[in-house]
């Protein structure tokens, strides 16, 4: 039997672009002489779906794109995945499904039993688990299929009480075969390869998982699919940020070999794998290093160039706007935007006051010069001068402080909303996880725009995509890169002089957003009990900033957003 998979990149809702491609895969798996075709988790409907799934019309349309999808499905199998009706009365109204469609019919309907409920997961909050399990039964084959997290729960430490492939293995299958949308993180594809490897190993079983590609808002979808044989051995793994199809041969891939892999012992493959921390990172060793590794950026670059690429497509937009400092940051965030969507959609707007010094504005303009995207100066002082004249009366003779300093960087925002809304433009924001997560920023000013680049990247990330970018020739000027980061809202001003070095700050804050550990943990580590303290704090006292921010590209396991839900109002840690 020959089984194709088809990594697709989908639009959550757009059933007619959906089914298109759909189709595609299947006339191209067709055309290769494959038996059967394997799309990605809920593709029908697009990956996640969230409250549309409340939408009864949502739900039919989803089946009337399967009645659609089955008249292609006639010489060839093809599963696919979409939310069902759970027919029973008790539990959930839906299921995560996976639909064998063959010879124009629905030959088989099989649920998702593990339903994510942590990070950017709720699937508990509409679906109901799986009760009962069968394989399915092909073309004299029997298909142990699974859906995403119905693989995460093998193990020491199982997040869950079952463990689908247990309750399949009775039926005695051939194949197992797991359609997929799980998210990007810089570790996801180690752990990928190990949980998939570990059921080849313990099961006996050649698998195929598929996994979807494409940036849904803030959650990006790596690709990467897989492919193990019966011994344990890795024979594909599919393209990373790219739609890709490929054909296996299940006999190959059953042909048992005289040396099959072990799995080391003591692995833990528990549920808990979503927040895995590589284990290449031990004691003694810097995090960050690993963190900021060349692989690691190589795959955070194509991974926020795929975030933008997808937002700005799917919502019908084409031209950006951005803030140009002078700064890293910006100069980072530029970078990719004219990556992503090409130098004549992006346009840079230069905003110096009488506190930004000449080589700021001189690296700026550097900058858009070698990147060759459009770019306008527009001071601010006269416009901040005005602000302090009207305010006069109410300041009165008091000295300047965070207040005129915040009036500079809403001037700033301001002057990006107006040009974004008399031209068309969607203003990328600029901040980084660093600043968002100390608080670093102004809200309405510096922290204004539609979708947040760098907010999932530590600075001393943004430092590593910065030489990245440069890797073959200078784009972002080595000036940007080398000058001491500072916001330049006052005479002098140095990020240090409210913050501590980033390369210090950045391992506390991993450590504690990232890894949840308490205080005394990170003490442990050697960091000083002060500025832990400190640290802490200031994360704990900005939740409200962060939470009338806009949606981050997510690279991380742990970014601010939907996937870290903690109170605004509390008293942990502040």
């Amino acid at each position: 039997m020959k089984i194709a998979l088809a990594q697709q990149n989908y639009h959550i809702g757009n059933f007619e672009n959906n089914s298109s491609k759909i189709i595609e895969g299947i006339d191209w798996a067709k055309k290769q002489g494959a038996d059967l075709v394997v799309f990605s988790e809920l593709c029908v409907c697009g990956y996640p779906p969230r409250d549309f799934l409340e939408f009864n019309d949502f739900i039919n349309k989803s089946y009337e794109a399967i009645d659609r999808l089955k008249e292609y499905a006639d010489t060839i199998g093809v599963l696919i995945g979409s939310p069902a009706h759970n027919p029973a009365k008790e539990g959930k109204d839906l299921f995560n499904a996976v639909f064998l469609l063959y010879e124009k019919q629905v030959k088989a309907e099989i649920h998702k039993t593990l339903l994510p409920n942590y990070d950017v997961f709720d699937e508990y909050r509409y679906f109901e688990p799986a009760f009962k399990w069968q394989v399915m039964e092909f073309k004299g084959k029997k298909l142990a299929v699974t859906i995403c997290e119905d693989i995460w729960n093998l193990g020491d430490n199982p997040m869950y009480r079952i463990t689908p492939m247990e309750k399949l293995m009775p039926f005695k299958p051939d194949v197992m075969i797991n359609l997929s949308a799980s998210p990007y993180n810089y570790a996801q594809d180690v752990v990928r390869n190990s949980i998939v490897k570990a059921h080849t190993i313990k099961y006996k079983l050649p698998m195929l998982y598929c996994n979807t590609v494409g940036s849904q808002t803030e959650i990006v979808f790596d690709g990467g699919s897989l492919v193990y044989d019966i011994n344990g051995c890795k024979v594909k793994e599919m393209k990373y940020f790219e739609e890709d199809y490929e054909v296996f041969d299940l006999e190959k891939l059953s042909k048992v070999s005289e040396s099959p892999q072990v799995l080391p012992v003591g692995e833990d493959l528990g549920g808990a794998a979503y927040f895995y921390s590589p284990k290449d990172v031990g004691e003694g060793v810097n995090t960050l290093d690993y963190l900021a590794d060349k692989k690691n950026i190589d795959d955070i670059y194509h991974a926020l160039i795929l975030g933008i690429r997808d937002y700005f497509g799917k919502m019908g937009f084409s031209k950006t706007i951005l803030g140009s400092s002078g700064g890293i940051d910006s100069a980072v965030t530029q970078a990719l935007a004219v990556a992503a969507l090409g130098k004549e959609n992006v346009r840079a707007i230069l905003m110096p006051s009488q506190y930004s010094t000449a080589h700021s504005v001189n690296d700026a303009e550097l900058l858009s010069k070698n990147l060759g995207n459009h770019y306008d100066i527009v001071p601010v002082k006269n416009i901040y001068e005005a602000f302090l004249t009207e305010l006069k009366p109410l300041y009165k003779d008091s000295t300047l402080g965070i207040a005129e300093e915040n009036i500079q960087a809403r001037t700033r925002g301001n002057l990006l909303m107006a040009i974004a809304n008399k031209f068309g433009y969607i203003l990328l924001n600029t901040s980084n996880k660093s600043e968002l997560a100390t608080g670093y920023g102004t809200l309405y000013g510096d922290m204004a725009g539609g979708l947040s680049v760098l907010g999932d990247v530590y600075k001393t990330q943004v430092y590593a995509l910065a030489k990245y970018i440069n890797r073959e020739k200078i784009v972002i000027p080595e000036n940007i890169i080398t000058k001491p980061p500072s916001a330049e809202l006052r005479p002098g001003q140095k990020d240090t002089d409210s913050l501590p070095e980033y390369h210090i700050l950045d391992k506390i804050l991993y450590e504690y957003i990232e890894q949840r550990k308490g205080p005394k943990e990170i003490i442990a580590k050697g960091f000083d009990k002060a500025l832990v303290d400190r640290v802490l704090k200031l994360v704990n006292t900005n939740e409200y900033k962060r939470n009338q921010f806009c949606p981050i590209i997510r690279v991380s396991c742990k970014a601010f957003g939907i996937g870290r839900r903690v109170p605004i109002v509390g008293k942990y840690l502040s």
